[in-house]
């Protein structure tokens, strides 16, 4: 058995599949970003009430999940690196920063996983070096520590093409960085939908094994977001981590069970948009 293994079968089910939702947007220095999250403390607690798998959040934040009492509480991931490529202009120095003694603050804060980018923006190979060395970093410490790592891939359109934080949804570059993610050690992936969703089982072929959780990307209406994720579990995805979607949502904790129902149960996407309106059972 990997030393990773008994946090892995923390995250996910017995079938193999988790529902992660991101709550770290705060570490990224971005306005836009904080909508929903403003009162941390009410956001977890809405995101626990309604039970996914895993909350993703920041060193700064775990606690106020990890304070909260009893055994029935979603595992944490904690992201382990800051960036500063998701605004509208590029800056002039971009980075991905590595929080320093990671693990052992994953350690302390009883986290499932950690969470580390794999950033490919243009022309920026700087960026995507830094990215690769630390992962590499990291790797070493989590199998020291048994502490599963998720690479996420993340591959960028130019910010002076579509302004700030937009994926690129060519299957050919997600499936190369996606493949140097899981050669760089990951133990689960985090990677972005490709343009035609009916195409992912490529991505998760290229994956090798190693589970893929796809994005959910910027903020989207309630039937693209429930019937994107539908095909994609289709297309044999381990499920999801979605951030702005659920919490940026009017309704958090309806929508997390929701998409709970098609991760976990493989609820049809109108039966998913049924429950999410109140008219499900």
């Amino acid at each position: 058995m990997s030393s990773s293994k008994p946090r892995l079968n923390r995250m996910f089910s017995e079938q193999g599949k988790c529902f992660d939702v991101a709550i770290d947007h705060g570490f990224f220095n971005e306005y836009s970003f904080l909508s929903g999250i403003e009162d941390m403390g009410n956001a977890i607690a809405a995101i626990v009430d309604a039970n996914p798998d895993c909350i993703q959040l920041s060193v700064g934040q775990a606690p106020l999940l990890q304070a909260i009492p009893g055994k029935r509480k979603p595992g944490l991931v904690l992201r382990s690196d800051a960036a500063n490529v998701y605004g509208t202009e590029t800056p002039r120095y971009l980075f991905s920063e590595l929080i320093d003694h990671a693990v052992e603050h994953a350690v302390r804060l009883d986290a499932v996983a950690m969470c580390i980018n794999l950033l490919l923006l243009p022309n920026q190979p700087e960026l995507h070096h830094q990215c690769v060395r630390n992962i590499s970093q990291l790797k070493r410490k989590c199998e020291e520590y048994g502490m599963p790592l998720m690479v996420e891939p993340l591959v960028m359109l130019p910010n002076e093409e579509k302004g700030g934080y937009m994926v690129d949804g060519d299957i050919r570059k997600i499936m190369a960085l996606v493949r140097q993610g899981v050669e760089l050690g990951a133990d689960v992936i985090k990677a972005d939908p490709c343009d035609d969703v009916s195409e992912y089982h490529r991505v998760i072929e290229i994956a090798s094994g190693v589970p893929v959780l796809v994005r959910g990307g910027g903020r989207a209406s309630d039937e693209e977001i429930v019937r994107r994720t539908a095909e994609l579990m289709n297309q044999g995805a381990s499920g999801i981590v979605y951030g702005r979607n659920v919490v940026q949502h009017p309704n958090p904790a309806g929508m997390t069970r929701a998409l709970m129902e098609i991760v976990h149960h493989g609820a049809s996407a109108d039966r998913a948009l049924a429950l999410l309106r109140g008219q499900g059972a």
